[in-house]
Order: structure tokens, then sequence, then C-alpha cells
């Protein structure tokens, strides 16, 4: 009896139920019985195969096996049994559109043209793709050994992320812009764009196309993200002081009023009164850099009965920067190369210098000690704490 079903099975050859998601299935049986039944769905493609050559497809639809009234068929008989049997693999190929396939991973660094710091960037977001050609989609992937759905998935993935990585990093530094306005989605349509052709180019030959991309986002590491914005304000304050010098100098006021933005609702002023303290210690800022502007416009000028001003104050404040050596101006960032000056660890919501070892901010009450490690809610995969998406599945993390 168990014989017997085994032949009754391998008289009808269609794709299962449960291979209906798949886009490649695998007839598991190459030795074909002659007068088999071929059943071919509405969106898909029966691709007869054998000996690294496309035999012959079949569109959808029901037919009969038998070479009198399929040609090709005659030259894959198997001799040895009578004419009654041929070898042959067949391949159901899926045509129809492929959503939600999802992609994620790093792009590698890249130099920011305004501050020239390295910035570590990812990609990620969703594809759609659609098999063209069957043909040939199984002569590429059956010469690669990849003729299963899971092996042919995966393969395709990687391909992809591979030339939306390399297109993108391409595209950034030849329009050399700046990574903050990447990151904010405003050159996210021309990368999209240039991504798509890329893909579409690479992947016509296995008669694949990439119809949309979707979610498409290009974003940065937290850390590098807090040292762009950081350097940027530095600049910024360095611009509109007059130089690193006057910035540096300047830097204790602007200090004051982020502090007092932090510093919460305690006191007797509440909320309007921190407002008010916050922008007066702006305020302050934004006026000594016009001051030190001012001066320094001053000293430009002849003045041949001034007497030189003493600086042994200023000379007694500076401090060595690890960088380059030289004194210069306390502060967050070296006067003279812009290299970090601050010895002590910070906080990482609020900026303000902790000590060694604490647990908790004194400036924020931020708790301190975070896990090392975090893990996909889906897959289950670790990641490095600050990794936004999972490389697997795409999951936010």
């Amino acid at each position: 009896m168990g014989i017997f079903s085994k032949e009754i099975r391998r008289e009808f050859i269609a794709r299962p139920d449960e291979a209906k998601d798949f886009i490649i299935y695998k007839h598991p049986d190459s030795n074909i019985r002659m007068l088999s039944q071929l059943t071919v769905e509405s969106d898909e493609a029966a691709v007869f195969f054998r000996d690294g050559t496309v035999r012959g497809i079949f569109t959808p639809g029901r037919y009969t096996l038998d070479s009198s009234n399929i040609p090709f068929i005659g030259l894959l008989v198997d001799a040895a049994s009578g004419g009654n049997m041929f070898i042959s693999e067949i391949f159901f190929v899926s045509t129809r559109e492929f959503p939600n396939q999802k992609f994620g991973g790093p792009i590698g660094d890249v130099r920011d043209p305004e501050t020239k710091l390295a910035i570590g960037l990812l990609v990620y977001g969703d594809f759609s793709l659609k098999v063209k050609e069957p043909a040939k989609l199984i002569t590429g992937l059956a010469g690669m050994g990849k003729a299963d759905n899971e092996s042919f998935v995966n393969w395709f993935k990687q391909q992809t992320l591979k030339v939306i990585r390399d297109r993108s990093a391409e595209l950034i530094v030849k329009k050399q812009w700046p990574l903050l306005n990447v990151t904010s989605g405003a050159y996210t349509e021309e990368i999209e764009e240039e991504v798509i052709e890329g893909v579409k180019r690479h992947m016509a030959e296995y008669g694949v196309d990439i119809v949309k991309l979707g979610n498409f986002v290009i974003s940065m590491k937290e850390e590098d993200e807090a040292r762009l914005k950081a350097f940027s304000e530095r600049q910024a304050l360095s611009q509109l002081a007059g130089g690193y010098q006057q910035a540096a100098a300047a830097e204790p006021m602007f200090g004051l009023g982020k502090g007092l933005a932090q510093g919460g609702g305690e006191g007797g002023g509440g909320a309007g009164a921190n407002s008010a303290m916050a922008g007066a210690g702006l305020g302050m800022g934004f006026a000594y850099a016009q001051q030190m502007m001012m001066n320094q416009s001053a000293m430009n000028q002849p003045h041949p009965q001034a007497q030189p001003q003493s600086v042994a104050p200023a000379a007694a404040a500076l401090v060595l920067c690890p960088s380059c050596k030289k004194n210069v101006a306390p502060g967050k960032f070296c006067a003279e190369c812009g290299a970090a000056l601050a010895t002590n660890p910070v906080c990482p919501k609020c900026n303000a210098q902790i000590n060694p070892g604490a647990k908790f901010c004194p400036s924020c009450g931020n708790p301190l000690s975070a896990p090392s490690k975090v893990k996909c809610p889906k897959c289950g995969k670790e990641f490095d704490v600050g990794t936004k998406f999972c490389t697997e599945d795409g999951t936010k993390l």
C-alpha cells in the first residue's frame, strides 16, 4: 500500500500548500513519470532544469507531461526506463511581488565634510522584490548551489544590503553632504533613487527586480551623534567669538545657561525662574563672545601710547592639552586642536562631568550603570547598547 501511495503522489506535480509563500520551491524528485500531471498556479512559473541548462518553462495552467506533445521532454527520457520516465529538476518560481523584505547593517565610517570627524553610519529599511525572468534566476542560483528558498532569500538580502551600503556611502562622499543633514532625512529621496538603480543593475543578471524601498533610514551611532553635535556647537561658538581661544573663554558662560536649563524645578522660582536664569546665562555667553570680538578688533588697531596689559592671570589659568601639548584656556575642548580636555567622564544625558565610579549623575540624577548588551526581542541575537535595529530581521531594539 505504501509503494502504491508513493506512485500515486508522483503522478501529480505541483507546489504544496506549505510552500505557497516561497519565492523558489524545488520539487523533491527528479525522476518524473511520463504522463504525469503538472499544475502551475497563476502567480508562478515551472522551470525544467538539467545539466546546468534550462530545458523548458511552463506558464500557469495544467499539463500532461508527454514527449509527444512537449518536444523537449524527449531529450530528457531515461533510456533505462524503457521510455516511461525522464530526468529533470523542476523549480516552481513565484512571479508575484514580495514586499517587506527587511534589511539593516552598518555603512561604515564616513568623514563629515564640516567637522572632518569620522562618523559611523547605519542603514535599515525594507524592500519589495519581484522575479521577472525565472530562467535567469534558476541558472544563476544553481551555479552557486543556492537552489532552495532559504538560501536564496539570505543571499539576496546580503547582496542587496551590500549594494545599498556601497551606493549610499559613495553618494554621501561625492556630494559632500553634512552628515547631520543626511541623518535628518534631507537627502533620503535622492539616496533612495540612486540605491534602487544600483540594486537593479546588480540584480538584472539574476532576473530579479527591486520594485521599491520602504522605511529607508540612514542613522549614526548614538555616541558619534553626540560627538558630532558637540563639535558642531563648538565650531559655531568659535565662529561667533572670533576664534578657539575666545570660544574657550566664553564656554563657562554658555555652560551656565545649559546648567540652569537642566536644573529641574527646585527652588522658589519654579520653571519660570529656571527659564529666565537659563536665558540669562546664555545671554551672558553671547554677550561675552561679542565683547571678545570687540576686544580682538580693538587690539588690531594701532595704539602707540597704550600700555601692554598684563596677561598673567590668564596664563595662570591655562591647562596642558593632552593631544597637541600646548597650554590653552580651560574648557571641554582644546582651543588649538579641538581635542577633548575633560579628564573625568561625563553624564550621557546632560553632559555634566562626574567622578569616576559614580553610580548617579550629581547634576541630573541620571543612573550611570547600563547593560553592555541588548537582545533582539524577536530572534534573541545580542547587540551593543545603542544599536537601534536588529541586523537579522530589522526589529526595533
